[in-house]
């Protein structure tokens, strides 16, 4: 028998145990239906004041920005820059990227293509105490 007979049939061993693995899985039974408990919400009920105010605020227009990292470079380095130069980042591949609104770190999340179109995926939301933190 020949090395390619072998891996013929070491393919079709592999085929097999991943068709018996399906039948096995669909002679399982069906997935219940699980109850699940009502949502509440956390925040009591706004007051005709309160939604005023949050009104006011909420149509103010925010910049949001995705950062990859960040470098220091001299002046005469930046100058020095044209195309197909390489400027090191201060990240990993595959970090996380920041989301900035008006320059305060509000989240992480990784990069997404939608319909041709780039866009970011939320991984980790910083909490309000972590930004404050962050302002002192």
């Amino acid at each position: 028998m020949s090395t390619e007979d072998d891996d013929l049939s070491m393919w079709d061993e592999a085929l097999n145990e991943q068709a018996e693995a399906r039948e096995a899985a669909d002679d399982a039974g069906d997935a219940e239906p699980v109850e699940l408990e009502e949502l509440e919400a956390q925040d009591p009920a706004l007051t005709g004041e309160e939604k005023r105010k949050l009104d006011a605020i909420l149509d103010i227009p925010v910049t949001i920005s995705m950062e990859v990292g960040r470098s220091n470079i001299s002046i005469r380095n930046l100058l020095q820059l044209n195309q197909g130069s390489v400027v090191e980042l201060d990240r990993v591949a595959g970090e996380a990227l920041d989301v900035l609104v008006n320059g305060t770190l509000i989240a992480h999340g990784e990069v997404v293509v939608v319909n041709d179109k780039f866009g970011i995926r939320l991984t980790d939301v910083i909490s309000q105490v972590e930004r404050i933190k962050k302002l002192k």
